[in-house]
């Protein structure tokens, strides 16, 4: 898992709306790529300059522009300036520890998302934050690394399934939340099978290394409970907003995703709860097998402590020991010694502490 918090120290001290990449430093070229349709047609191509994306901002069709790669802080300052963002919404674009938000500012909408999956052919859970400009006719996709969840989105578009070519931007920005929150449900099932077999380890046979991979979870929980505590508020604005750019048909579907993300959340807390109890029971089984052994040899000294009284007393050097002189004085005292161990271990067995 990444950072729970990034280092904002580059920009201390800056006017607002500094454009200031906070975040993780990459050298690949920032990827653009543009999905332009309506019910008739289809248009699907890769931009290598700015310019060419602000030719789709005034069409009549509907325009998906998907920015992979916030690195590039000129690319992102031109855009903002050609689809006339504020600053600030650059700013935070650029600010990838955003907590997921969203802003209205009349003529677009500003939504912050964090996007989480699994590596591929990897355990390690991925988040990156993405941000949506949503317009009348556009939608503004921006990423911090190439790989998200929407490629079903496209498949759809592509192949003319649903009613998303028929459908307007609003209903575009209402696919891409949906896309994210569902996979929330992918990480969390996942996250349930491990909890799960941890369980079943920590009853038969808890070992150190149980110990971080239960804070491993744990953290992996919080983390994705900054990710999705937020996500309800944002939900429910765009749900209950009187903007314009969303429509009242949309607004049906974006309540689907606010119970989406009430049953992410009561997931969550019930994986969190489950890891604390987790945690407890890793020091009881630990404690339990330390009574175990503390036990047994507590058993074995309580045998030996008479057995090593009759030893002591006949290894005493007094001249006259009448017992010295006897002839079966040795085997006796074995049998004797025997006896009282044989007595005591049916003592233990009836007392049930064996």
């Amino acid at each position: 898992m990444p950072r729970l918090t990034r280092k904002r120290s580059e920009k201390a001290g800056l006017p607002p709306g500094s454009l200031v990449h906070i975040g993780e430093k990459r050298t690949e070229k920032t990827k653009i790529t543009i999905l332009d349709y309506d019910e008739e047609h289809l248009q699907e191509k890769e931009i290598e300059t700015v310019d060419g994306c602000l030719a789709f901002e005034d069409t009549p069709t509907v325009t998906w522009i998907n920015v992979e790669g916030i690195h590039e802080v000129e690319i992102l300052e031109k855009l903002g300036a050609g689809f006339g963002l504020h600053p600030l919404t650059v700013e935070d674009i650029l600010n990838t520890d955003q907590r997921p938000k969203m802003e209205d500012f009349g003529d677009y909408i500003y939504v912050v998302l964090r996007m989480l999956q699994y590596e591929k052919g990897g355990e390690e859970i991925v988040t990156e934050q993405t941000s949506l400009i949503l317009g009348e006719r556009y939608v503004l996709c921006f990423q911090e690394r190439p790989g998200d969840v929407f490629d079903p989105i496209r498949e759809r578009i592509r192949s003319y399934k649903g009613r998303i070519r028929k459908m307007g931007a609003d209903y575009l920005a209402y696919t891409l939340i949906d896309s994210i929150v569902d996979n929330y449900f992918v990480v969390l099932e996942r996250l349930g099978e491990e909890i799960e077999s941890l369980e079943e380890e920590l009853v038969t046979n808890p070992i150190p290394e149980t110990l971080q991979t239960i804070h491993e979870l744990k953290r992996e929980l919080i983390f994705l409970r900054k990710s999705v505590w937020p996500l309800r508020e944002v939900v429910n604005a765009l749900e209950r907003g009187e903007s314009s750019l969303i429509q009242e048909s949309t607004g049906i579907y974006l309540r689907d995703v606010y119970d989406h993300t009430i049953q992410v959340i009561d997931a969550v807390e019930t994986l969190r709860d489950m890891i604390s109890g987790m945690l407890d029971i890793y020091l009881s089984s630990i404690s339990n097998r330390m009574n175990e052994v503390m036990k047994v040899l507590t058993i074995i000294a309580t045998i030996f402590i008479p057995l090593t009284f009759m030893a002591g007393i006949y290894g005493m050097n007094f001249q006259y020991m009448p017992e010295l002189g006897w002839p079966r004085a040795y085997p006796v005292l074995w049998l004797i010694m025997i006896a009282i161990a044989v007595l005591m271990l049916v003592y233990f067995r009836r007392r049930r502490w064996l």
